[in-house]
């Protein structure tokens, strides 16, 4: 009498997880990306009159849908940060960076970003950063290859 679970007819199904479908961006978050393309960074202004960045599709408040776009800068101020000593090969950057929450000029909410920095001596909360743009644009965060510092 054969053992179960070393017996050679168990039965087997392979198992492919598929999901058939693509989402669109939509006219904010699509606006988002080609602006990052064409070296653009847009928020949205939502029902307080604040300006979210990055953009959302509905007030984070009430839930109602926005769409006043609003362009701002590609230089902001760093308002939290933690340095990265070991970067994993899938990272950003290949040698050690920052991660800090970054408030562009003119946005009143910060994203979070990495920072090309020669240490974290170099690094401070309230240190002006600006965009470092990737060569090859495509419509995508990866646009924003990385934040550096800004002198003065």
């Amino acid at each position: 009498m054969g053992n179960a679970a070393g017996s050679s007819d168990l039965l087997r199904a392979d198992l492919v997880l598929e999901y058939p479908f693509n989402r669109t961006t939509g006219p904010v978050i699509g606006a988002f990306y080609t602006g990052l393309r064409e070296q653009v960074v847009v928020g949205i202004r939502d029902a307080d009159g604040r300006v979210v960045c990055p953009p959302v599709e509905y007030d984070p408040t009430t839930g109602a849908p926005l769409t006043e776009l609003v362009k701002v800068g590609d230089t902001g101020t760093i308002t939290s940060w933690t340095w990265v000593d070991n970067p994993r090969e899938v990272e950003a950057l290949d040698r050690p960076y920052a991660l800090a929450l970054i408030q562009l000029d003119g946005a009143d909410t910060a994203m979070l970003q990495v920072v090309d920095a020669p240490g974290p001596d170099a690094l401070s909360t309230g240190a002006r950063v600006k965009i470092r743009w990737a060569a090859e644009r495509s419509g995508a965060i990866t646009d924003i290859e990385a934040f550096e510092l800004v002198e003065g």
